[in-house]
This record gives structure tokens, sequence and C-alpha cells, in this order.
């Protein structure tokens, strides 16, 4: 087969252009959900190719919408494309392209957050973790209200090795805020270094590929956006449970302006609070002057081993939340102390 009868077997017969199908479904983008449609197909292709060669590739897209992303995915060359779509409206116009694409376009009527992706592919696709990454990619044009929480619970998932990552390394390919964008990619020391920087750069490559002006959206945001790719590292940079992390980071970036033992303390009840946090500290060889924004993530690995250490020999630190003591402190002020059992 040539090169242009193979790019043939990729292109869909002719089709309403999204522009046309939002209008003949009346699609209007609903604000409350944080929609944004871009319509324009040399930028969902310019998406799609960050992604990597979709030819013969298993896809899950996030959020179709009215499908722009979609006709990029499947004129790239994917075989067996999932979509997974919460709002009913855009089902009619999926389907349409499901009938040029015969046998390769799944649409799923549901919510990301609570959809086994575990169960969506075909188990013999799954790759090994130490191998390369399996040929399957998430994409997404996301809605900014699911963006930040649908990352942090794909990240916990990539650590279990759990959801889309059952299969393997499973890469990701998926738009945010602009802001939102610079912070998953922001480096030690700069302004915008945040949790969210070091829990994904902990667990992946994080790779930010362009910014799209937000004039290219209908309706247009208030914001830029930003495409960022995701490929799980083979070995995390931090070796300790999820949750641990994720708290431990949380308590340090409370405070992000303070020293970093100023978010460290939170970790400990305040009947040991100095102790244990000077414990904690000298363990892990960290300047307990240094600014969360400039901790690197190998002092982070050995603050969060310093505090697993301790959690090992006293089990109840891992469940303590300062902000639980601050609220029992302040009932007790108030007079509503709680009773016991």
């Amino acid at each position: 087969m040539g090169a242009s009868a193979k790019l043939a077997a990729f292109r869909l017969p002719p089709l309403p252009t999204v522009g046309e199908l939002i209008k003949l479904y009346n699609l209007r983008a609903e604000k409350q959900l944080s929609q944004n449609f871009l319509l324009d197909l040399k930028l969902t292709d310019k998406i799609v190719r960050q992604a990597g060669n979709l030819k013969d590739a298993h896809v899950c897209e996030v959020g179709p919408g009215p499908g722009g992303l979609t006709r990029s995915i499947l004129t790239a060359g994917a075989a067996d494309l999932l979509v997974v779509e919460k709002d009913a409206r855009f089902i009619p116009g999926l389907k349409l392209l499901s009938e040029a694409a015969p046998g390769r376009l799944r649409i799923v009527h549901g919510d990301i957050l609570t959809y086994r992706m575990d169960r969506g592919f075909p188990v013999n696709i799954s790759k090994t973790w130490e191998e390369d990454p399996p040929n399957l990619h998430i994409i997404g044009n996301l809605p900014f209200s699911v963006s930040t929480p649908l990352i942090i619970k794909w990240l916990e998932s990539m650590a279990n090795r759990t959801g889309p990552f059952k299969y393997g390394r499973t890469r990701l390919t998926l738009t945010f805020q602009k802001e939102v964008a610079e912070r998953l990619t922001a480096s030690t020391g700069s302004r915008q270094r945040s949790r969210l920087s070091v829990m994904a750069q902990y667990l992946c490559k994080v790779q930010s590929c362009f910014t799209i002006p937000g004039r290219a959206f209908v309706p247009k945001p208030e914001v830029d956006v930003g495409v960022v790719h995701f490929t799980p590292l083979v070995q995390p940079q931090i070796q300790q449970p999820f949750g641990l992390v994720e708290k431990l980071v949380r308590n340090i970036f409370q405070f992000r302006r303070k020293h970093c033992y100023r978010g460290v303390e939170k970790l400990f009840p305040e009947a040991r609070r100095a102790e244990l946090t000077k414990e904690t500290m000298q363990k892990a060889d960290v300047d307990p002057t240094l600014r969360p924004t400039e901790l690197t993530i190998p002092q982070i690995r050995a603050l969060a081993d310093a505090y697993a250490h301790l959690c090992a020999h006293e089990p109840d630190l891992l469940g303590f939340e300062f902000r639980e003591e601050l609220g029992m402190k302040h009932q007790s002020r108030s007079g509503n102390a709680p009773t016991g059992p």
C-alpha cells in the first residue's frame, strides 16, 4: 500500500464541520461545566501529534464534546478510540463520527472520574512497567473544572499501577489552563513551583508542548491553554506510598513563602511538634530555612523517607491532620468540646 493509499485509509468521509455540528445539535458550551470547544482542526491535529505515532493505537479521549479532537485522533490512524463523554448533548454528533469510522470509535456516556478504564481495553495490549509504554494513549481537551482533580487521580493510579496504568506506562496528552500547565512543568526554584509540580514530576517525565491562545476556543476563555505530555517513569523518584507523599507535599506547600520546616511541623501533634520536626529535618539532612519552592525532588524524597521512618515506629502519626487538631481547639474554645463516646 503506497503512502497516499495508507493515508486514505484513515481519512474520514465528508462530514459536517465541527462548527456545523454545534449549530445542527444546538450545542452551546455550558459555562458552569467550564466547557470550551476547539474548532480549528489544524490545532486539534497539532495536539494529537504531541501524543506520538497513533497508527494502530488504542486511545481513550476524555470529554470529546463536539468531536474536533476525536476527528484528529481518527485521522492519525488510531485503530480503537474510546471516548468518555458526560454530557448527553454530544452523543448524537459522536455517533455520526462513529458511523463514519466503522469499528474504530466506541462511545461511553459517563463520567471519567468514575469510569473504570482498567476494563476499557483488551488485556493483550499490556506491557510490563519496565518495558516501553503500551500502545495506549489518553488524550483530552479537559474542562478546566476537572483537569486538576483528574490529573491527581491519575497520578495516584500511576503510583499504584491501577486504572489506565494497569496496562503499563500509559502516556497522557492533556490540555490545562496555562497557569496549571506552568505549575505541572515548573522547575525547582521557579515562581510556579507547587505541590502539583512535585506530585507530577516525581512520577513522570512532564513536557510542556505548546500554548494555545484563548481566542482559538469557543467560547473564548479568560486564559490561554497549555498542552502537556506525561510519560510515567519506570522508577518513581520517591519510593513511598502516594498518600504519604501527597500529605507531606501538601503540608510543605501550604506555607510556600515561609521556611520549609513550617510545613513539616504541621505533620505532627502540637505536644511533640518541635522534637519530631527537628528529628525529620536532621534525618533528611535538609536545610530547614529553604523555601518550599527551592526544595529539589531528592530533598523531598529524603523528607518523605524520614517521615515514613517515624510513621513506621508510630503508626498514629500518618493519620494525624493538623487541621482537625485546629478544629478541636476551636470547638473547645467556643465551649462546644466534643463529648466522649
